[in-house]
């Protein structure tokens, strides 16, 4: 079946629930992406818990490929990744590009350190993991191994805390990408891929910025439609298409030659961002490792959008009232709407579809190697908690 026919025949579930008969998952697809498994990545390396930066030293170990569930070889690709980025951010900390003071020099490390590793050592990690699936069937060298590294280390430079640093870390990456990649056949697909998604990550920031504006003026122009434009640009680009699209071009591959592929990843991304915006509200704080704040901020959310479409006049008018406001009072209020509206079992509702369709269109594709990433993919963020 082609991905789009696939697509096609799947589409009810984008309305975001209203009016669609519950769907329960097939235990065929569960076996396919093999979800009760026991076994789990490793959690990622937290800021705190890094060591101090050491020089990247190089060894002759060949990678192999990691085994399903964890172990050595997966420590062993998180530690090499972590290896790597320190012997990057060195670089770029004494680059002779410009004659920087010590102090300048110590507010770039701690600029670099702040916004790249973290929990976003994820992001890198699915360049690296991708390209040894594509790759599959014949040792990794080295030196692909820190090309991989490269693209990974580059994939967070969003969410930062002023613009200038967000300028240089852009800049970071068109350097790093000509210094690594500038003889390679792969080169200029690597910057127009890194441009597009750029430009449309940034966009997508500014959607979210606009309808934000629009929604404190009237929350009725809260609709899925909108989320589901804001999200596709703002976090499915980045975060899902780009490390895949990374990996096959290192590998070798043509981006136009994955029919869907672009459209599965950014399906991937809508249903992790509804992911986060359900457990922006109804998670314990402890386990996500921090406190939501959408209702406060009028996030056009995946919750609020839901809440629209299904409530009746008088919560309509205490959402309107409530929704945005800072104090406590009125955040209880909007949850305790939520509550009422069942969005709890909407929501659950809601993820069983996507998960089906993604499965779906993930066994549409014909290659079996992208297929593997896809469902690797997928399993990570299925029913997750945080």
């Amino acid at each position: 079946m082609e991905v789009k026919a696939a697509m096609s025949q799947n589409m009810a579930y984008r309305d975001g629930g209203v009016g669609v008969a519950v769907v329960t998952l097939d235990g065929e697809l569960e076996e396919k992406l093999l979800l009760h498994d026991d076994g789990a990545p490793p959690p990622p390396v937290r800021r705190h818990e890094r060591a101090a930066p050491q020089k990247y030293q190089r060894d002759d170990r060949r990678h192999r490929r990691p085994t399903e569930g964890g172990g050595d070889d997966v420590d062993d690709y998180r530690e090499r990744f972590v290896r790597a980025y320190d012997r990057l951010r060195d670089e770029l900390v004494s680059d002779d590009a410009c004659e920087l003071t010590d102090d300048a020099k110590r507010w770039l490390a701690q600029m670099i350190d702040y916004n790249v590793p973290g929990g976003k050592l994820n992001r890198g990690l699915s360049v690296i993991d991708s390209y040894l699936l594509l790759k599959e069937g014949r040792e990794v060298t080295e030196d692909e191994f820190f090309l991989a590294c490269v693209l990974g280390w580059c994939v967070e430079w969003v969410g930062l805390r002023g613009i200038n640093d967000g300028i240089l870390l852009k800049c970071h990456i068109t350097r790093l990408i000509k210094k690594y990649f500038r003889e390679k056949p792969c080169y200029i697909d690597l910057n127009e891929l890194w441009n597009e998604i750029a430009l449309q990550t940034s966009l997508g920031q500014m959607l979210d910025l606009i309808s934000i504006h629009n929604g404190a003026d009237n929350l009725a122009k809260y609709n899925i439609k909108g989320y589901r434009r804001i999200v596709k640009y703002k976090t499915s680009y980045y975060s899902f298409y780009l490390p895949v699209a990374c990996a096959l071009l290192l590998s070798g591959a043509k981006l136009e030659n994955f029919s869907g592929l672009r459209d599965i990843l950014v399906e991937m991304g809508i249903y992790f961002q509804a992911q986060d915006d359900y457990l922006d509200c109804f998670a314990d704080p402890n386990t996500i490792g921090k406190i939501g704040t959408d209702i406060e901020d009028h996030k056009c959310s995946w919750l609020i959008v839901q809440a629209l479409g299904h409530a009746d006049r008088n919560q309509i008018e205490v959402l309107h009232n409530y929704y945005g406001k800072k104090d406590s009072s009125s955040v209880s209020k909007v949850k305790s709407t939520y509550t009422a509206l069942d969005l709890k079992d909407i929501f659950s509702e809601f993820e069983d579809r996507a998960f089906k369709h993604l499965v779906t269109s993930i066994e549409a594709q014909q290659d079996r190697a992208v297929q593997e990433i896809l469902k690797s993919f997928l399993k990570k963020i299925y029913r997750r908690k945080k």
